[in-house]
């Protein structure tokens, strides 16, 4: 399953949300909820921030440090279908906005948090403009710093015929994403996209993206793919493979035949007018 992005939008509680001061997480949640080129430095930011939910330590409630074996209630709320879901906030005036009367609250990194409530549903900032929905795979991809999506690998064993060309409708919004993803990492030098099909594996064609960069590119192969994953059309699988000069194959294809989407020299430029910083 794809990334699921949940915002929720309250008109009444926008103006609010808009008055009161944010922090870097707030601030990264907006940024990543209005372009998902921004999501995987939110995920980043997340599992370095401390959040708050409602529950208690022992006889203590606000900022705690868990010690093992510490014993801890967290609340749980519930969807309208029924289905139990642990609520956090990313900030102690989110939390106080999101409830009607006084309740206890923990303040716990956000590692923490996923580490004990594995397997369970959690979202951020349910009631709230922004928000987060997280699923049990996907916090466990998160702690295993997979981004939030975890990717299959396929390797060719042998040769093998595949048709390649141009998709007739142009992933404008996908490609749109990942240029702005690329253009944070400075040692991606293009970027390529093409329609792949194996008729031997797939009934039908799918989106390619290729990426040639220096050095150790596995971060932002990651990356890309959650990107993608976010972005691409209709919820369609995407693959990803790496741009290699000399290569047969797929490399010579997207070098020789296709124009590259992304190019580094544009990237300087993209970084000074999105604030990325200087390569």
């Amino acid at each position: 399953m794809y990334l699921f992005y949940a915002l929720f939008q309250n008109e009444s509680r926008m103006n609010t949300m808009d008055t009161q001061p944010e922090n870097l997480l707030e601030k990264s949640l907006k940024r990543a909820a209005d372009e998902p080129a921004h999501r995987p430095e939110f995920f980043n930011t997340l599992l370095n921030s401390s959040v708050y939910i409602l529950g208690t330590a022992g006889e203590a409630d606000g900022h705690v440090n868990l010690e093992s074996g510490s014993n801890i209630s967290i609340a749980h709320w519930q969807k309208p279908d029924g289905t139990p879901v642990i609520p956090f906030f990313s900030s102690l005036q989110t939390l106080q906005q999101s409830i009607d009367s006084e309740q206890s609250y923990l303040e716990i990194p956000a590692r923490s948090l996923f580490e004990i409530t594995l397997g369970a549903l959690l979202c951020l900032n349910p009631k709230s403009p922004y928000g987060k929905e997280f699923f049990p795979q996907e916090v466990q991809n998160l702690l295993a710093d997979a981004v939030g999506q975890t990717a299959t690998e396929r390797t060719v064993e042998k040769e093998t015929n595949v048709l390649l060309g141009q998709p007739a409708e142009y992933p404008s919004q996908m490609v749109h994403s990942l240029t702005q993803l690329l253009a944070k990492h400075s040692n991606v030098k293009r970027g390529f996209l093409a329609l792949m099909h194996d008729t031997s594996v797939d009934e039908k064609p799918h989106l390619i993206v290729g990426i040639e960069a220096d050095g150790d590119i596995e971060q932002v192969m990651r990356e890309a793919g959650n990107v993608a994953g976010d972005t691409a059309p209709q919820g369609e699988p995407v693959d990803l493979c790496r741009v290699s000069q000399g290569e047969a194959g797929l490399s010579d294809y997207f070098l020789r035949e296709t124009t590259p989407f992304y190019e580094r020299k544009w990237g300087h430029k993209l970084r000074s007018f999105l604030g990325f910083g200087s390569a």
